[in-house]
């Protein structure tokens, strides 16, 4: 990597990373008449070849168990054949780190659109009280911005992306704009059931996924595969929904396999560009722009931000508070479920619908003293959907037999296990944050991420608190709950490792005080006014809401005032 390609061209903004945030900034800018250029570490995607939407198990070489049965691995059902397209917890040649005594996973997709290319598509605003917790409850940081700030964004995400649901007038879920819902299948109209009897609030799930036709993009056919991509673009990602509008207007160029290894600065003080690698030559080259703009995930972003050094900014770009990599956090989750003799009375039918819940829990204990802060959701699985790898498999693991036998107790039992995912708050603690591993290094020369992560008290009774949540609904069903969890060890009440639940932020966040924050709430940096990072880093919390639509907002919020700054000149 001796020589250095430089381009010629200066750009207005630079953006790292194509998914939600990236996306989004790229349609806002190119719109508002500003030349992009966007650096995404992978390949470009092509739904016809990438998406796995209506392909059989048999028709692949693993049968969805995934290269080298990778798939078959405890929570590690997301290394198969079918999602789209196909990320990992493991690179290889880009390896990461936990340090002593800490688990930390982290979930990467190198390809345009990042990993809006397989989320779940749960849409959740962030409540009013979230932006202004510690005033509520004395724990974390409030955010710099307001609910108030954020809600106009949020009616144009969603009345451009498309999301169902309706409207309920409860104040830890606030209403939106939406499509109409989905009808509840037959193991959600059982969970509703129940879960009215106990008082739990059951409504309409809210999701990116289109069930009317939505500029120009056509109605979801509810075909359930929702998680292996979308040929007719009717779910939503950055891929299908937000890089094709910013492409059309001409001034995008979308650079595939660059993976970014430091912010440049000038001699004013300024960041004017960004060093990559290009994977398929392996040699570095540079772009040149009039500002910078980080969305590449909160992780990503921060690694990117600590590799950036210089004398000006000797701990790393844009960090002279010292809090970039810090305030980590992930979801707290925790899983349980169990069997309702009910569904062996249901006749065999097609499991029609999104490739998701049509039903979900808000957090309904909002009114009342809990013994953890915060709250959770908790999102519904189970039923007659399509069978895969590893579905009957705890079934053969406590019934003997084979043959006929075996296959007609699985078919008796084929849809009777409903279960349940609490998706909570974590409160930021000191010790969970990423850092640089000064002993190591990618197969690009950049160094990588240590992380050190730790569940506190506050979490461990909240997992608790599902599990127990759980058992009340399967148990008011007349079922039984077989989910078996310890007390203690690593993964006390089932609670997930750090980072499984692929909801991480908070590692540049906003603020008003720059000794104690990166960014201000434009996810302009501090130290830097021509550096933006609009993705999840910049999050001083997440609430029990999956963080993508906000992603989206800010990111729009950002760009519209990047938009006006630059045409201003003061950028």
């Amino acid at each position: 990597m001796a020589q250095v390609s430089r381009s010629p061209k200066v750009y207005d903004v630079c953006i790292v990373g194509s998914g939600a945030a990236g996306g989004t900034a790229a349609k806002i800018l190119t719109e508002g008449g500003l030349s992009v250029v966007m650096l995404e570490a992978g390949p470009a995607l092509d739904p016809s070849e990438d998406f796995k939407e209506h392909v059989w198990p048999y028709e692949l070489p693993h049968r969805g168990a995934g290269v080298g049965g990778h798939a078959l691995e405890p929570e590690n059902s997301l290394e198969n054949e079918f999602i789209a397209p196909t990320g990992a917890w493991s690179i290889e040649g880009e390896p990461y780190s936990s340090a002593p005594g800490s688990t930390f996973r982290w979930y990467r997709s190198r390809i345009v659109g990042g990993r809006t290319n397989h989320w779940g598509r749960i849409a959740l605003r962030f409540a009013p009280v979230d932006f202004r917790a510690k005033t509520r409850d004395g724990l974390g940081d409030d955010w710099p911005i307001t609910y108030d700030d954020l809600a106009p964004y949020y009616d144009k995400v969603e009345s451009y992306i498309g999301v169902f649901g309706t409207k309920e007038n409860i104040s830890s879920a606030p209403d939106g704009i939406f499509l109409p819902p989905p009808k509840p299948r037959c193991n959600e109209v059982l969970v509703k059931r129940y879960c009215d009897k106990l008082g739990i609030l059951c409504i309409p799930s809210r999701m990116a996924i289109i069930t009317r036709a939505l500029n120009g993009r056509v109605a979801c056919h509810y075909c359930g595969q929702c998680d292996r991509g979308c040929k007719t673009a009717s779910n939503f990602s950055s891929s299908q929904v937000m890089i094709p509008p910013a492409q059309d207007t001409g001034r995008l160029t979308l650079i595939t396999h660059a993976m970014a290894r430091e912010v440049l600065m000038g001699k004013d003080g300024k960041a004017e560009g960004v060093s990559y690698i290009d994977k398929k030559s392996r040699t570095e080259k540079r772009v040149h722009a009039k500002a910078v703009m980080l969305a590449a995930s909160a992780c990503e972003s921060a690694r990117l931000l600590l590799n950036s050094k210089s004398s000006q900014f000797p701990d790393g770009l844009a960090n002279s508070s010292g809090v970039v990599g810090r305030y980590l956090t992930d979801s707290v989750g925790s899983d349980g479920g169990g069997y309702f003799p009910q569904m062996e009375k249901v006749p065999p039918h097609n499991h029609d619908g999104i490739g998701g819940m049509h039903m979900y829990v808000p957090w309904w204990k909002f009114d009342r003293q809990n013994d953890f802060p915060r709250g959770y959701h908790i999102e519904l699985w189970g039923g007659r959907h399509m069978p895969g790898v590893r579905m009957f498999h705890e079934t053969c693991d406590v019934v003997e037999g084979y043959g006929v036998g075996l296959k007609q107790r699985l078919r008796k039992d084929y849809g009777t296990y409903l279960g349940f995912s609490g998706r909570g708050e974590m409160i930021p603690n000191s010790d969970t944050y990423c850092e640089i591993d000064p002993d190591s290094v990618d197969q690009w020369g950049i160094p990588t991420l240590r992380f050190h992560f730790k569940w506190s008290d506050h979490e461990i009774k909240m997992a608790k608190d599902m599990q127990e949540t759980f058992r009340s609904i399967v148990e008011a069903a007349g079922g039984t709950y077989t989910t078996k969890t310890l007390t203690d060890g690593p993964n006390p009440y089932g609670i997930a490792d750090g980072g499984v639940i692929i909801h991480e932020i908070g590692t540049a966040r906003m603020g008003g005080d720059p000794k104690t924050s990166v960014l201000n709430g434009y996810c302009q940096a501090h130290d830097v006014k021509n550096l933006f990072v609009t993705d999840a880093a910049g999050f001083v919390s997440n609430p029990d809401k999956n963080p993508t639509l906000t992603i989206m907002a800010v990111s729009w919020r950002a760009s519209e005032y990047l938009l006006g700054e630059a045409k201003k000149g003061n950028l």
